[in-house]
């Protein structure tokens, strides 16, 4: 007879790849049924977003026939529990978020929201609860991103308090000021009202139980960027550039920002936008008009993950006009580009919330 020991000897013979240690030390697998030789298990990851989920998948199928029984039927449930970056004593600010994700660059127009909008929504198809928050107080465009122009949240009450309730697209909890204020207006503010609403995204918003929040970040490391580290606790921040010098140059003072002493979030890698262009009738050609591998050369020399190109093609363009992100066109060459940084992401959330101690807010006068 099959016993769930013979299951778990057989199946301590799959790593997880990013951890360097098997599925069952790791206590991934979860509830084990046997009727007869038809064997049944679920596999726990640490993202819905896992890019190795499939490898996982068919190693425990594979281990379970070498070891157990080559006749037996095998289905492999994989669900995913993600880790959180966060101290679970419930003080700290938006206790049901698990992960905040801060996504800049230091200059404007190289794509921060295109590459914030559309991490938000892959992950969200990867099956990961998701909410994006619109950090760009003076330029908001997730109103326009994610075709939610005109319309107001709602307001509703949390524990005897009234609360925003953001609103939800494409399976994204999104807030902006540019739900708040008349789109045809200035948001003419002095820093103190811009990072007092930015505040109140975090403190009067109810985002609820998140695995992910996206923050995306205006140009710059000023004002919103040191108040939002004050206020609550960064996982991680990805790093947008082009490939020119004169955008490296700036995404080399946001990832300075982060790394300060004095802030130490941890860098989860460099998006490269406008890698290279690609017309759609001649797909496998590649012009790189604006350079190439800078964004590779940066993430070298600061020592962090390269996360990936995301090429110049014009479905991502469109898609953002028009309120209907890239990552949910067929298109594949954008489609497999946002997709393949979103996981990329997700697994190095993962591997810093196992390697790292809970983030901290900044807690010191900047």
């Amino acid at each position: 007879m099959i016993t769930e020991a013979d299951v778990l000897k057989a199946l301590s013979n799959v790593d997880d790849p990013d951890f360097g240690k098997d599925i069952v030390t790791l206590n991934m697998v979860k509830d084990i049924k046997i009727e007869g030789n038809h064997i049944e298990c679920t596999v726990e990851l640490t993202t819905p977003a896992c890019p190795m989920k499939e490898m996982i998948h068919k190693a425990c199928i594979n281990a379970i026939k070498i070891f157990v029984d080559k006749e037996a039927t095998i289905v492999v449930h994989m669900t995913a529990r993600v880790l959180s970056s966060r101290n679970a004593d419930g003080s700290e600010m938006l206790p049901q978020v698990k992960n905040i994700i801060a996504v800049g660059s230091g200059k404007g127009g190289v794509g921060k929201s295109t590459v914030s909008t559309n991490l938000a929504i892959a992950l969200a198809k990867e099956g990961a609860k998701v909410g994006l928050m619109d950090a760009d107080i003076y330029g908001p465009s997730a109103p326009i991103m994610f075709g939610i122009q005109g319309e107001r949240p709602m307001m509703r009450e949390v524990n005897g308090k009234g609360m925003i309730e953001p609103l939800e697209r494409f399976g994204v909890k999104v807030m902006s000021i540019g739900l708040l204020v008349d789109e045809k207006q200035a948001v003419i503010w002095r820093g103190p009202m811009a990072t007092s609403a930015l505040k109140q995204f975090v403190s009067d918003v109810y985002w609820g139980e998140l695995d992910y929040l996206i923050i995306d970040l205006p140009p710059g490391t000023g004002d919103i960027h040191l108040t939002l580290v004050q206020t609550i606790p960064i996982t991680g921040a990805v790093i947008v550039t082009t490939p020119q010098n004169v955008a490296m140059a700036d995404a080399k003072k946001a990832m300075m920002m982060f790394k300060n002493a004095n802030i130490s979030v941890p860098i989860l890698g460099v998006v490269e936008n406008m890698s290279y262009f690609t017309p759609a009738e001649l797909p496998e050609n590649k012009y790189y008009i604006f350079g190439k591998d800078g964004g590779r050369s940066l993430a070298d020399q600061f020592e962090v993950p390269f996360l990936g190109e995301i090429p110049l093609v014009q479905s991502i363009r469109e898609g953002a006009d028009r309120g209907f992100p890239a990552v949910l066109n067929d298109e594949p060459i954008a489609l497999n580009a946002f997709t393949d940084i979103a996981k990329k992401i997700a697994r190095n959330v993962a591997m810093r919330n196992a390697n790292l101690d809970p983030t901290k807010i900044v807690t010191m006068k900047l």
